[in-house]
């Protein structure tokens, strides 16, 4: 017997023996094969698919976050912008407000000193008023000390008073 040319009864035999074999993993081994093959290829192709999925959902959450991004730099300066506007703004009222106070200051110094220049004018000629009685009084004490100067000023008087009337 010689393996490389084997007898007609051994290429029989193992004729019949591979056809046992090929019939008994025919009819239980390869279902099985299949099956775990088709079970595999299905989860596979169901893996892709849910991969495909979820890059799908990622790239969608990318641009959701690229556009909220945006959206929180446009807020973010619009409020700085809001922010500045309202600094200016008070910055703007305190300057006047603090500009009105002393313009409103100004000009109740400016009063105050206007009263105290009236009441000094006031008292400078109540003042010049009762040095002119005075002076006058000493003069007309001194003129009118003898009698006959007192009738001739009270004749100057009577005269003033009556020619009054007449001019008027």
């Amino acid at each position: 017997m010689s393996l490389v040319t084997p007898d007609f009864g051994l290429l029989f035999w193992m004729v019949v023996i591979f056809g046992i074999v090929f019939f008994l993993l025919a009819k239980f081994g390869f279902p099985v094969i299949t099956d775990m093959v088709d079970k595999r290829s299905a989860k596979i192709a169901k893996s892709l698919k849910d991969a495909d999925e979820i890059e799908a959902r990622m790239a969608a959450w990318k641009v959701e976050q690229a556009q909220m991004l945006e959206a929180t730099r446009k807020e973010q300066s619009q409020m700085l912008r809001e922010a500045t506007e309202t600094k200016a703004r008070i910055v703007a009222d305190a300057k006047a407000q603090a500009q009105a106070e002393a313009d409103k200051i100004l000009t109740e110094a400016k009063a105050r000193i206007e009263a105290e220049k009236e009441s000094a004018l006031r008292d400078v000629r109540k003042e010049i008023a009762l040095l002119s009685v005075q002076v006058a009084e000493k003069v007309l004490r001194h003129e009118l000390s003898d009698e006959g100067s007192q009738r001739a000023f009270i004749d100057k008087l009577v005269d003033e008073a009556s020619e009054a009337p007449m001019r008027s």
